[in-house]
């Protein structure tokens, strides 16, 4: 017997296609914009690596194997904190060369377009279609 928290997956709720979705939210999307600070921070502020260098250090002071402790420092990288506010003031101040390898790397996301085409950004069809008429209703 299964509690009330316990769900399979014959219990999930059908869409009642007759109803009507409210129309509690907007489809009218404004970006933030954001004004970049006159400073340009050291990159060495745009990100926080005090959790990672302890992982490394408790890594190579282990007794596992070699391949383990690999696997487990690519692991430790998810510890690494970004500062998308200093990012962005510093990719503002930044050549054109290291803003597009920002952008490549999605610190940064200015184009919608290039997002899409590095595949940051994926619609599904049923989501771009909805869009489009939420977009032609607001004409």
């Amino acid at each position: 017997m299964k509690n009330k928290n316990q769900f399979t997956l014959f219990d999930i709720p059908k869409k009642d296609p007759q109803k009507k979705l409210d129309k509690k939210y907007t489809s009218k999307i404004k970006a933030p914009v954001y004004v970049p600070k006159d400073r340009q921070p050291f990159p060495q502020e745009l990100v926080d690596v005090n959790k990672y260098q302890q992982l490394l250090r408790n890594i190579e002071a282990s007794n596992v194997s070699e391949l383990e402790k690999i696997f487990l420092q690519h692991a430790a990288t998810r510890h690494i904190v970004f500062i998308f506010e200093k990012i962005a003031d510093y990719y503002a101040h930044a050549s054109v060369e290291m803003q597009e390898l920002m952008e490549e790397s999605a610190l940064v996301i200015i184009d919608f377009d290039k997002a899409i085409e590095h595949g940051y950004i994926k619609l599904s069809e049923e989501i771009a279609d909805q869009f489009m008429e939420d977009t032609n209703n607001d004409e």
